[in-house]
């Protein structure tokens, strides 16, 4: 290649923007992974609050009568195949000065020493979203330190059609963030808000601690009519005062990164042992290893073979659970049965066992979420 053909090469790759390198800071931004499940109804109370589809994305629902649906959808545009979708099914129109709606995005503290926060070489730095709606809205997109409690925001408008939201956030040069597994920041965008969030006056793209001044009263309400509905993806956060294109990660890249703080196993087949005359302990490897050691959950009946014969258990109550670590973690099992639906009925396994998990049944889940 000629220097001429060279030069030509490099702008090239600088005007379509192929920055090498890992670019973006958050994970599942284009929607792809939903471990957990693709559509949850009834939502909106505070017991809501936490992980429901889309991995790595999570709602705060406080103290509202509002109530939504939320789903992960197909819907092409721009290089994207999904989609984060809110649905209102129930208005909530007198707002109480606590209330809220916030759709997050955890960061550990040790994935974000880039910025240098809190440092005199700190960085801007960029975040960038497609939305839409089903009409006008203001909404607002707000960084919060967890390590400091402190935050910094900025509003954005939404309209029917898909726009790509960019905004360029200040750092500061105190308040540096932990170099550890918690969460040190977090990505939220505000749908709802009472007024102990809107009565200050809003600190636009600037740091601070006073709650009040966290939003401005023009922020719109997701809950003002069951009409209203929210779309989210392509969500990206980068150093810099420039967004670059959508760093598009493979669906298997992206699964292994969201296995980090949560994984639902199938069909698990595996080795347990007699832990107590009536309890069956199972050890399993975590892959890949979590974030940090979790919570296990059965969801689902389990076969287990002891001596050529089927054992059954249905119980959920993972009695006596066993150390949990990022690497591996043990359950006991108990309330065996011969019946298939898992009953119970004093029958336990004398021996070891062959654990098999039931044909396409999802047999439990390990969370070590932010």
């Amino acid at each position: 290649m000629t220097k001429a053909a060279e030069l030509a090469k490099i702008g090239e790759v600088a005007t379509n923007s192929q920055i090498g390198g890992r670019r973006n800071i958050v994970i599942n931004g284009a929607m792809q992974v939903a471990q957990r499940a693709t559509t949850v109804t009834g939502l909106g109370a505070t017991a809501d609050t936490g992980y429901q589809t889309v991995d790595r994305f999570r709602m705060t629902c406080g103290n509202t009568a509002g109530r939504f649906t939320q789903s992960q959808v197909a819907d092409v545009h721009d290089g994207f195949a999904f989609a984060l979708k809110l649905d209102c099914t129930t208005a909530d129109t007198s707002i109480a000065a606590a209330e809220s709606l916030i759709l997050e995005t955890r960061f550990e503290g040790q994935n974000l020493q880039q910025l240098k926060k809190g440092t005199s070489d700190a960085e801007k730095f960029t975040v960038s979203f497609y939305v839409k709606g089903n009409g006008n809205a203001t909404y607002t997109c707000e960084l919060r330190d967890q390590d400091n409690t402190r935050n910094i925001s900025q509003e954005f408008a939404v309209t029917s059609d898909w726009n790509r939201i960019i905004l360029t956030f200040n750092n500061e040069t105190s308040n540096a963030l932990d170099n550890d597994n918690a969460s040190s920041m977090v990505l939220n965008i505000w749908l709802h808000a009472g007024a102990n969030f809107t009565s200050g006056t809003h600190a636009v793209n600037t740091w601070h601690t006073t709650n009040a001044n966290r939003l401005s009263d023009s922020q719109s309400s997701f809950f003002s009519s069951t009409d209203n509905t929210f779309f989210l993806t392509g969500v990206q956060m980068e150093v810099g005062s420039q967004a670059t294109p959508f760093e598009h990660r493979s669906f298997g890249e992206e699964q292994e990164l969201c296995k980090r703080y949560f994984q639902k196993i199938n069909n698990l087949q595996c080795f347990a042992t007699t832990n107590t005359s009536e309890r069956l302990r199972i050890n399993a490897n975590c892959i890949p290893v979590m974030r940090a050691g979790g919570t296990a959950v059965i969801i689902a009946a389990m076969r287990f073979i002891n001596e050529g014969a089927a054992y059954y258990s249905a119980d959920t109550s993972e009695a006596q659970a066993g150390p949990k670590g990022a690497a591996a973690f043990q359950m006991d099992i108990d309330n065996f049965s011969t019946n298939s639906n898992g009953d119970g009925g004093g029958t336990t396994p004398t021996n070891s066992a062959a654990f098999l998990g039931e044909a396409d049944a999802f047999i439990f889940t390990y969370d070590a979420e932010l």
